[in-house]
């Protein structure tokens, strides 16, 4: 616990090794700036300097998970910054890591930060399911369609007589177009 005793704000820069942590007092007094290894002891240990239940602003980038768990079994109450929000910050003059966090508590302190939902972490997991499968289909889609454009290259046209130029086979019980494939397109 540090020697300011009142509610502490906490803004949170949060990269993929190294975060930024600044304190704030509510009238917006800096207390530290913290440099740490991101790892969920050494947060753990950071928070625990701001007092029971300071409220913890981090952006939603990637790896946000980890910290949004940590902080909140840590007391905390968690905010996510709406990264769409927050997407001013790349055209001040002054850019680092340090007056990201200060800007992000200040927002959070004076009620004006665009939060995101945070989800619970059964919801994250489905979502991350759902993300996983559809990048799978979309790959999938497109060898697909890799192997139709390669097919259609050499010989099929409309006029065949089998497919009608249409490589689409909807069910395993027709094959593919049976037209002369150049050998430059043959396997070895």
């Amino acid at each position: 616990m540090s020697e300011y005793d009142g509610h502490q704000y906490v803004g949170i820069d949060l990269h993929r090794r190294r975060s930024v942590i600044v304190r704030q007092t509510d009238q917006g007094e800096q207390l530290s700036v913290v440099r740490i290894v991101n790892d969920p002891v050494a947060l753990g240990l950071q928070i625990e300097q701001a007092g029971t239940r300071p409220d913890v602003v981090l952006e939603a980038t990637y790896g946000w998970y980890w910290a949004a768990d940590v902080l909140q079994a840590a007391g905390a109450h968690v905010h996510l910054a709406h990264p769409l929000g927050v997407k001013g910050f790349a055209y001040r003059r002054v850019k680092n890591d340090v007056r990201d966090a200060a800007d992000l508590v200040d927002l959070l302190r004076m009620g004006r930060l665009p939060e995101s939902w945070i989800a619970p972490a059964e919801t994250r997991e489905l979502r991350e399911l759902v993300r996983y499968r559809a990048k799978l289909v979309a790959l999938r889609s497109g060898l697909k369609a890799q192997v139709h454009a390669c097919l259609r290259r050499p010989a099929c046209s409309s006029r065949c007589p089998t497919c009608s130029g249409s490589m689409a086979v909807p069910s395993s019980s027709r094959p593919l177009c049976p037209a002369p494939v150049p050998s430059a397109w043959r396997p070895c």
